[in-house]
């Protein structure tokens, strides 16, 4: 069994759910705790405790922060909360203890976890500023999050995850981590499913409510980018996606560019990048699961 902590701002993006129905139905994960983060996390908990509720786990979910550490929040709302309702699901979660929930939880199990963060990064941040021995305590950081090759394919500079907290971001990517990857904007938007296929395809009682919620994220577009699943996927199977070493920093000083990626090749590089994936290879495995 693989132990993960998952981080997550559920509600915005649809992935993010289709990704926690992924991890909760994978028999070789074992999800020891889900924090929230950015705007209404409170909300956005109720939401994850939805899909536990399907499936009948009882997993701790703590609301981490919903501001950034210095920069405007950029999603204060949570648009998929709309078809929350329809599901059975907790109210009621303690606040202000998501850092500490990590942070007891690794020193639990040093060198077992993989901490999974597929929002922005403050909670991780704070986590490793918090306690600094934290990252070298984790089996593995796996993000998702920046833009790498973007010059290769076609996607812009900035992805959503990195620019919600840029200076979480970088101090983030700053802290070394026994293995630290990434998966990007450039490789995720090659693992893509139109609207009607998603609602042919959604047919498990887990993806019940996961499909109605996408009904609320199909009023702007008509169909579901894997960013967050991708992610969750590789932890299992690293062969989804083929990875080279690096380095990254992220941009502070361009307001223009605030929070963008930059990734520089180095064999000995402290961080892996997802480059390449198998697209084929990541539906078969995500569709043999949910």
């Amino acid at each position: 069994m693989v132990k993960i902590l998952l981080d997550t701002d559920i509600g915005s993006d649809i992935d993010d759910a289709v990704c926690l129905a992924y991890l909760l139905a994978h028999p070789a994960c074992e999800i020891l705790g889900i924090t929230t983060v950015t705007g209404q996390p409170v909300v956005r908990a109720r939401m994850a405790s939805a899909l536990c509720r399907v499936v009948g786990k009882a997993i701790p979910i703590f609301p981490g922060s919903e501001h950034p550490l210095l920069s405007t929040i950029r999603q204060p709302e949570v648009p998929q909360a709309a078809a929350l309702d329809r599901w059975p699901h907790r109210a009621n979660f303690p606040v202000s203890q998501a850092v500490e929930f990590l942070r007891t939880t690794i020193r639990k199990h040093p060198g077992e976890i993989t901490l999974l963060a597929i929002g922005a990064m403050t909670n991780v941040a704070l986590l490793f500023a918090t306690d600094p021995e934290i990252p070298s305590l984790l089996k593995e950081l796996v993000l998702m999050c920046g833009v790498f090759t973007n010059r290769l394919s076609g996607v812009g500079p900035l992805e959503w995850n990195a620019i919600g907290d840029p200076y979480a971001t970088a101090m983030v990517y700053r802290t070394p981590v026994r293995v630290h990857r990434s998966i990007g904007l450039d490789v995720t938007c090659q693992v893509r499913m139109d609207a009607q296929e998603v609602r042919d395809r959604f047919r498990s009682p887990l993806l019940r409510p996961v499909l109605d919620w996408a009904e609320v994220w199909f009023r702007r577009t008509d169909r579901i980018t894997f960013h967050d699943p991708l992610a969750a996927a590789i932890i299992f199977d690293d062969a989804i996606c083929g990875f080279e070493r690096g380095e990254v920093s992220v941009e502070l000083a361009s307001e223009r560019l605030h929070g963008a990626t930059h990734w520089t090749p180095a064999s000995a590089g402290p961080h892996e990048i997802a480059l390449r994936v198998d697209a084929g290879r990541f539906f078969d495995d995500f569709f043999s699961r949910v």
